[in-house]
């Protein structure tokens, strides 16, 4: 994709003088996961209608690239990659084909002494243009590339405000040596850090935690997971099933295991797309069942339990914040 008309209007207005306070781009981190099925958000290569890095020539060498292409599949969800505030839309073609939506993001400048940030996120279609909306959270969905650019390396379009590069931001964390790669990805959409259920009328959602009325242990951990939001593989492996619990053929009673890269897991309360065959990490699972039809007013959750019944919460929890 190429450059973009100037930021709108309405966004100066509101941002204007934190903008000139605190320039956006100033400080490094890491942002979150943005496109589902691309955890360390992938910059498209080249294909027949140019690169994706920032800097790649435009306009048959006449200009540059002003930011990023994050390879993102038609129809995919995506994520918010900091919290902030939304504003839009966002039109780069200006001829309403199919991919010709987008918006504004920006971090809450208030604080001078939390990084700050505003980008561009086009080529999707956002669940809306204003508001707030927090890291990991779903943003929209992907549009179609596909039906505009045939054979292209279907993507969102990735600008900072400012123009600067936004790869470092994108690139995630790099261990300093070589050590294997014990922390899982997210496993459910709109919970980043794999957090884990607390107490609720049912039980607490920790590994150990009292079952059957204090005659048993909890022998995995309770992620927090919407009803009906997407799923994903923690690590990549193999995968078999289906596996059921409760054994009555109620709303829940499905799931899938994992096994590979050293470990092997079992995902219980979703509908995974399929129960064989070869997944890699952080690729779509399925979907989470509606648990609040079994269970109502329970925190819904994925039970993710090890095959023999070790305690997961050190793989959940590596990964947090990255």
């Amino acid at each position: 994709t190429g450059e973009f008309s100037p930021f709108s209007s309405f966004a100066h207005e509101v941002f204007a003088k934190e903008w000139d306070a605190h320039p956006p781009q100033q400080q490094h981190r890491h942002w979150a996961q943005i496109c589902s099925g691309n955890p360390t958000n992938k910059i498209r290569g080249c294909d027949k209608y140019g690169c994706g890095q920032f800097g790649a020539d435009r306009h048959s060498g006449k200009g540059k690239h002003v930011g990023v292409d994050v390879i993102c599949a038609d129809g995919a969800t995506v994520y918010a990659p900091f919290s902030g505030q939304l504003s839009g839309p966002i039109r780069f073609f200006h001829n309403g084909n199919a991919i010709d939506d987008g918006l504004v993001f920006l971090t809450s400048l208030l604080l001078p002494s939390l990084p700050g940030y505003c980008v561009k996120l086009v080529c999707v279609h956002p669940i809306r243009y204003q508001g707030q909306i927090r890291r990991g959270q779903q943003l929209g969905r992907m549009l179609p590339m596909q039906k505009v650019f045939p054979g292209i390396i279907s993507h969102i379009h990735v600008e900072n405000c400012d123009h600067s590069d936004p790869t470092p931001q994108l690139t995630p964390v790099v261990p300093p040596f070589p050590q294997q790669d014990s922390s899982w990805a997210p496993v459910c959409s709109g919970n980043p850090t794999n957090e884990i259920r607390g107490c609720d009328n049912y039980g607490c959602g920790y590994y150990g935690a009292p079952r059957r009325n204090g005659k048993g242990k909890h022998r995995g951990v309770d992620v927090i997971c919407a009803d009906g939001a997407t799923v994903y593989a923690p690590f990549s492996g193999q995968l078999s099933g289906p596996i059921k619990i409760f054994h009555n053929g109620n709303a829940i009673d499905d799931g899938v295991q994992i096994r590979g890269s050293g470990f092997c897991v079992k995902l219980v309360c979703i509908h995974p797309i399929r129960y064989n065959g070869r997944i890699f990490k952080g690729q779509v699972l399925g979907k989470m069942l509606p648990m609040q039809r079994v269970f109502p007013g329970i925190t819904s959750h994925i039970h993710v339990e090890n095959c023999d019944h070790s305690d997961p919460t050190s793989n959940l929890e590596r990964g947090k914040g990255q």
